[in-house]
This record gives C-alpha cells, structure tokens and sequence, in this order.
C-alpha cells in the first residue's frame, strides 16, 4: 500500500481544552487508486490533508497515529526531510488559489521553483514543462499568462495555476482539496481528465476531497464519508452511491438534485454540522439523526464490516441489523 494512515488524530487547543478536530482516522489509497473524503464543510477533510503534509496550523497539531509512505512513518521525519517528502512524493492542490499564491511573484515562476528545487533541472526545461502544463490545465493564452502576477488572474485561472503547481514534479501522491471549485464545466472535465491520466500513466494515488459527489463518481474507487472529524462510513464507490448504509451518508445522497422527483422538494439534513468546542458526546450525528435512540447519544460506534459487497460502516442501527 503505497499511503497508509492509522489513527491519526489532529487536536487543537481551544481555551483550556485539546479538542481533537481530526479523530483517530484510518484510511489508505494504492497507487494508481483514488479515495474520496467526502462530508459537509466543517467535519475536518482539509484538515485531514494538512496533517499527512505536516502543514497543520497553530494552535493545532497532530498528536497521535501514523502517516506512512512505502511503510515509512512520515510523522518522524525531521523538518529537511518532509521538505524532500513534498513535492517529490505527495502534493497538494490547495483550496484557497488566493491565499496560496504568492502575490509578488509571477505564476510561471512559482510553478518553475517546484521543479528546479526537487527535480534539479535547467530553467529552460523546467519552464517549457510547465507552459506545458499551463496548456494542459486549460489556461488560455498560456505563454503569455506564464508571466502574469495572482492578481492579473481570475479565481477560476488561479486555481488552474494551483493545480499546475501540485502536479508539476508529477507526485506519487496527490491530495486535491476542492480541485474543480470555480471552473466551468468544460474545465472541470479536462481536470478530471487529467487526474485519470495521473493515475493510469504514472500510478498516481490520489486523496480527493470534495463536496461534489459528480466528481466523486467520475474518478473515485473508494469513498470515505467524514462528519464532525471521524470517518462513518468507508467502501467502494459503487456501493456507497448506490446501497449507503449510514443515515448520514443516505442524506447527503438524498440532498442531489438528481435524486428528486419533478416538483418535489430536495431532501435536507436538518441542523447543521456542530462545532469542535461542542462536540456530542457519543455519536456526534445523533442530535441530526432521524434513527438516534438513546444509545447513540452515550457510546461511540466503531467503523465495522457489514459482510461482503457492503460498506464499512460506525452505526448502532446498521451493527445490530448485520
């Protein structure tokens, strides 16, 4: 298994709590694979990310698990080697292109230091790869935008250079958080595209994060569904999409517009996703859950098997019909 993460928690300190925004998550993608972590904003899949980049942001830290590349605990490495670790085997497309890049240096430029400091190329190989890749992205004008600055682009444009960026050293690994939010349709297709290609031509194994279950049945093998910072439900791509086991996963599925009769109205979770300072005790989806009893509101399920072709899945309900 090329990334293998097991309980791997990210707690920040909130007051005079350690409040765990990330909670005890187990996951892995092969090579050549794609997971997608799926869940409403706020259940902690960008942060998920952050933690296997050692990237999380103070006050918070990771303080528990391990986050292994070829059997290899990246958590242990000292700072010089997670430098070498990104880039050259995991990469990240960010979800912010306007917080991400840098505002005084020009786009092609910053896409060019990726490859001169962890591939140790010449400049002019390195900028014809990446005015390649501008091309690939769908950025038009290419050339000439190879010189513009974060400010002279578009949201949409940015995020096209953000994604430039991430796949440039071609990683192993590729963590893509939100990779098509603000483009088009026909954009968004050649970046699905792309990503296809990552996998098959180079066995790019990749951790989409996403809110966006099209997406999500385009390119995913596996899914995993977050809430409130814990995986509750994780399996293949056609059995969750088509036989989810979880209350909340049926939810998010019942809230797609394609689910809906003419006329009908769409399907809502009622309440919304609770804070990390207030985080229920026993399952966290209890208070949101049409199925809640009073179980649920004390003991913490466990992510269990439901059997063959089924889902794992962290439900009192689904544990006692298995």
């Amino acid at each position: 298994m090329l990334l293998e993460v097991e309980n791997l928690t990210t707690s920040f300190a909130i007051g005079e709590k350690e409040v765990p925004i990330v909670d005890s998550l187990n996951f892995s993608v092969d090579a050549g694979k794609c997971l997608a972590l799926v869940g409403e904003s706020g259940c902690g899949k960008s942060m998920t990310a952050l933690s296997l980049l050692r990237l999380v942001p103070k006050p918070g830290r990771v303080v528990g698990g391990q986050v292994r590349i070829d059997g290899k605990n990246i958590l242990k490495y000292s700072i010089p080697q997670m430098r070498e670790v990104r880039g050259d085997d995991i990469s990240m497309i960010f979800q912010e292109p306007m917080t991400s890049l840098n505002p005084v240096v020009r786009v092609g430029e910053q896409v060019m230091e990726a490859l001169t400091l962890h591939e140790k190329i010449h400049r002019s190989d390195a900028k014809e790869r990446a005015l390649a890749l501008f091309q690939r992205v769908g950025i038009p004008d290419h050339e000439e935008r190879f010189y513009s600055y974060p400010h002279q682009m578009s949201g949409g444009l940015k995020q096209r250079v953000m994604i430039a960026m991430a796949l440039v050293t071609r990683p192993r690994i590729l963590l893509a958080d939100e990779p098509t939010t603000a483009l088009d349709v026909t954009i968004q297709a050649q970046i699905i595209e792309l990503m296809r290609e990552l996998q098959r031509d180079f066995q790019t194994a990749i951790l989409l994060i996403t809110h966006d279950l099209g997406v999500v049945n385009q390119i995913a093998d596996e899914i995993a569904v977050m809430y409130a910072g814990r995986i509750i439900e994780k399996g293949s791509r056609v059995e969750i999409l088509s036989n989810a086991s979880h209350p909340y996963t049926r939810g998010l599925l019942g809230a797609l517009p394609g689910r809906a009769k003419p006329r009908e109205r769409l399907y809502e979770i009622e309440g919304t996703v609770p804070s990390p300072k207030n985080w229920p005790s026993g399952c966290r989806f209890a208070p949101r859950c049409p199925e809640a009893v009073e179980r649920c509101k004390t003991e913490v399920p466990q992510l269990l098997s439901l059997g063959k072709d089924r889902s794992d899945v962290a439900c009192f309900q689904r544990e006692s019909a298995s």
